[in-house]
C-alpha cells in the first residue's frame, strides 16, 4: 500500500500536468503579449512624436488653414445675406468691412510699421519744416468754417444755436479765468477735444448716414437688453413687471456687466479701448493714460476704468490724476444706459453723448488743470492691457454677474437714501417757506434758480430752462439715476400731447430742450460719487492719496462742466424745427375753441414768437405771414418776458 502511493507521488497524474502546462502557456502567451504592446507603445510613441513635431512645425500653417475656413464660411454667408436682401444685410456688411479693415490695419502695422514711417518720413519732416505756417492756416481755415457754417445754419433753422454756441464761449472762457495754471493752458488739447467732439455730433446728428446708423444701433441696444426679461421673470415671476425699478431696470444692470466682461475676456473690449484712445492720443494730444481711460470710460464705470492703468497710476502727474477723475465725472457707462433707455430716453443721444463726452472731457480737464510736469507713461506702457484672470468663457460670465451685485446694490440703496432725504427737505423747505407765506418752497425751485443760467446758456428755451435746472439739480446734489427718471417722466407727458400749462404750471419741455437735457445730465458728476471716485484712487496708488483729494473738487466741476458743454454741442447741432403747418393749426384751434395749450399749438406759438419783430405799441410785425391775431392769442397763451402783449392790436 505504502509502496503504490510513494509511486502515485512520483509520477503525478495527468490533470497536475495539463495544470502547469497551461501556467506556463498563460506565462509564454503574457509575455508576448507585452513584448508586443512594447513595440506597439514605442511605434506609437515614435509616430506621436513625429505628429507632434510636424504639427508644432506646421502650427502656423495649420492656424491659418483653420481661421481660413472659418473666414471663408463667414463670407459667404455675408454675400449670400447681400444676394437675398442687402438692405437687410446692410448693417452685417457694413461691420465686416470695418473688422476686416481694421484687421489689416492691425497685421500691417505690426509687421511694417517701420517701413510705414520711413515711407512717410518725407511728409512729416515737410510738416515740422512748415508747421509754423501751416498752423495758422488750419486753425484760421476751421475757424473760417465753423463761422460760415454758422451763419447757413441759422438762416435756416433760427437764432437758437446762436445761444447755445455763445453759451460754448462762455464756458471755454470762465475754464480758462479759472484754471490751475492759466498761463500753462496748452491749446491744442482743448480744441482738439471739442472739435472732435463737434465732428462727431456732426457726423451722427446731422448727417442722413450717421443718424440712420445710430439710430439702428440704439434699437439694437434697446431689442438686446430686452432679453433681461427671461431671466428676470424666471426669478422673480411673471408680475415682475410690477417692481419696474427692482426687477426690470436693474437685471439690465447684471446682464449688461455679464456681457462686457465676456467681451473683456475675449479681447475685444481692450482691442476696442485701444482703438479709441489712439484715436484721441492723435487728435486731442492728450497723454496716453489720460487717453486709455477716457476710452474705456464710455464702456465700463469710473470705478473700473483707472484699473485698465493701474500700475502706471503711481507715476501720473497731478494733472493726469485729474484729468482721470474729470473723464469719469463726465461719462457714463456704457453698461448703466439700458435702464435709462428703458425709461424712454432716447437711445440714439445716449449712445452719441456716451461716445462725445470722452474728448471733451479731456479737452476741459487740461483747461482746468494744464499739464506742468513730464508724463512718464508711454504710449506702448498704457495700450497693454491684461485679458483678465478667467479661466474659460462662463466663468468671465459668472465673474461679470458676481461683479454687478455691488453696482445693483450700490443703486439701489443709493435711490432709497436720496429720494427720502429728498422728500424730508422739501418737507422741511415747506415748513420754513411757510413762516414767510410761501409754502411751496422745495428743493426743485432752489435749484431751477440756481442752475437755471447753466441751462439757458446750452440754448435751452427760457420757459423750459428752469425745467432742465431742476433736473441738473437732481442730477449734481444725487445722482443722474434720479435725473433721467424725472426726465423720462416730462417725456411721457409731451407725448401725451395734453396741455402744456395747468394752473400755471408748465408740464412739460419742447423736444429741442429734452435733447440739450439728455446730453447735459450723461456724466457720473455729483457729490454722492465724489467719495467713492477718491476711494478708488487711493487703493491702487495709497502714497498718492493727498494729490488725488487736491484735484478731486476742482475734477468734479470740471466734470460737470463738460457735460455742460455737450448739452451746448447739442443746442448747435439739434435741428428740431417744427414739421407742421402751423396755420392750419392755428385755423382750426383758435377758431374752433379747442384747448388752446396741446404740444402742437404751444410749439407753433414758439416757432411764432421767435420769429416776430416787435419795436413798440402798435408797431409789431408777425413772422412767418401769421396773423396778428395769432399772435396776440399765442402771446396770451404763453405771456412770453420778451414782448408785451399790449403792443399787439387788434386786426380791423
Amino acid at each position: 500500500m505504502h509502496e503504490e502511493e510513494a509511486l502515485n507521488d512520483n509520477h503525478p497524474g495527468p490533470d497536475r500536468f495539463e495544470l502547469d502546462q497551461t501556467r506556463r502557456d498563460r506565462k509564454h502567451r503574457n509575455a508576448t503579449y507585452a513584448k508586443r504592446r512594447r513595440i506597439v507603445l514605442k511605434y506609437l510613441e515614435r509616430k506621436h512624436g513625429r505628429f507632434q513635431d510636424f504639427s508644432q512645425k506646421h502650427k502656423t500653417s495649420f492656424r491659418y488653414i483653420f481661421w481660413g475656413i472659418l473666414l471663408a464660411g463667414y463670407l459667404a454667408v455675408v454675400i449670400a445675406a447681400c444676394a437675398l436682401n442687402f438692405h437687410r444685410a446692410l448693417p452685417l456688411f457694413v461691420i465686416t468691412v470695418a473688422a476686416i479693415f481694421f484687421v489689416v490695419w492691425d497685421h500691417c502695422m505690426a509687421k511694417y510699421e517701420h517701413r510705414i514711417k520711413e515711407l512717410l518720413s518725407p511728409g512729416r519732416r515737410f510738416l515740422d519744416s512748415h508747421w509754423f505756417c501751416l498752423k495758422w492756416v488750419i486753425w484760421s481755415s476751421l475757424i473760417l468754417g465753423v463761422v460760415f457754417w454758422l451763419i447757413f445754419d441759422t438762416a435756416k433753422l433760427g437764432q437758437r444755436q446762436l445761444v447755445s454756441f455763445g453759451g460754448l464761449l462762455v464756458y471755454v472762457i470762465l475754464l480758462f479765468l479759472f484754471s490751475k495754471h492759466p498761463t500753462k493752458v496748452r491749446w491744442r488739447p482743448v480744441l482738439g477735444g471739442i472739435g472732435l467732439q463737434f465732428l462727431l455730433g456732426l457726423l451722427i446728428l446731422r448727417t442722413g448716414p450717421g443718424l440712420m446708423a445710430f439710430q439702428w444701433l440704439g434699437k439694437q441696444v434697446q431689442t438686446f437688453l430686452e432679453h433681461t426679461d427671461a431671466g428676470a421673470s424666471f426669478v422673480f415671476g411673471e408680475n415682475y413687471t410690477d417692481h419696474y425699478l427692482a426687477f426690470k431696470y436693474l437685471p439690465m444692470l447684471v446682464f449688461f456687466t455679464a456681457v462686457m466682461y465676456m467681451l473683456y475676456y475675449l479681447g475685444l473690449m481692450q482691442w476696442i479701448i485701444r482703438k479709441i484712445g489712439w484715436l484721441m492720443l492723435v487728435t486731442v494730444g492728450s497723454s496716453p493714460i489720460e487717453s486709455v481711460v477716457a476710452a474705456g470710460n464710455i464702456f465700463i464705470g469710473y470705478t473700473e476704468a483707472p484699473l485698465l492703468v493701474e500700475g502706471y497710476i503711481k507715476d501720473a502727474t497731478r494733472s493726469e490724476l485729474h484729468a482721470i477723475m474729470t473723464t469719469g465725472f463726465a461719462t457714463i457707462a456704457g453698461n448703466v444706459l439700458g435702464p435709462y433707455i428703458s425709461f424712454g430716453i432716447s437711445p440714439t443721444h445716449l449712445l452719441t453723448a456716451s461716445v462725445m463726452s470722452a474728448p471733451v472731457s479731456l479737452a476741459v480737464a487740461k483747461l482746468f488743470w494744464p499739464e506742468t510736469e513730464t508724463p512718464k507713461t508711454t504710449v506702448k506702457d498704457a495700450m497693454k492691457m491684461e485679458i483678465g484672470d478667467s479661466r474659460n468663457l462662463l466663468e468671465a460670465i459668472s465673474q461679470g454677474a458676481s461683479a454687478s451685485i455691488s453696482l445693483v446694490a450700490h443703486i439701489a440703496v443709493n435711490l432709497i437714501a436720496f429720494l427720502a432725504l429728498l422728500s424730508f427737505v422739501n418737507s422741511a423747505l415747506s415748513w420754513f417757506g411757510n413762516m414767510l407765506d410761501y409754502p411751496q418752497l422745495s428743493f426743485e425751485i432752489i435749484c431751477s434758480y440756481i442752475f437755471m443760467p447753466f441751462s439757458f446758456m446750452m440754448g435751452v428755451d427760457w420757459q423750459d430752462s428752469f425745467m432742465v435746472a431742476k433736473l441738473i439739480g437732481y442730477k449734481t446734489f444725487f445722482t443722474e439715476f434720479v435725473a433721467y427718471e424725472r426726465l423720462s417722466k416730462l417725456v411721457d407727458l409731451r407725448k401725451e400731447a395734453g396741455p402744456k400749462f395747468v394752473d400755471g404750471v408748465q408740464q412739460y419741455m419742447s423736444i429741442r430742450s429734452e435733447t440739450i437735457a439728455t446730453y447735459a445730465l450723461c456724466g457720473f458728476g455729483s457729490i454722492s460719487s465724489l467719495g467713492l471716485a477718491i476711494n478708488t484712487l487711493t487703493n491702487i496708488a495709497d502714497f498718492r492719496r493727498d494729490d488725488i483729494a487736491a484735484v478731486a473738487g476742482r475734477a468734479l466741476i470740471a466734470g460737470t462742466i463738460s457735460s455742460f458743454i455737450m448739452g451746448c454741442i447739442a443746442g448747435i447741432l439739434s435741428s428740431t424745427p417744427v414739421d407742421i403747418n402751423c396755420h392750419h393749426i392755428f385755423e382750426n384751434t383758435f377758431a374752433s375753441g379747442l384747448p388752446q395749450n396741446t404740444t402742437d399749438v404751444v410749439s407753433c406759438c414758439q416757432s411764432l414768437l421767435s420769429s416776430t419783430v416787435a419795436v413798440g405799441p402798435g408797431e409789431v410785425i408777425p413772422g412767418g405771414n401769421h396773423s396778428l391775431s395769432s399772435l396776440k392769442t399765442c402771446c396770451e397763451l404763453l405771456k412770453p418776458s420778451t414782448l408785451n402783449c399790449t403792443w399787439i392790436l387788434d386786426e380791423l
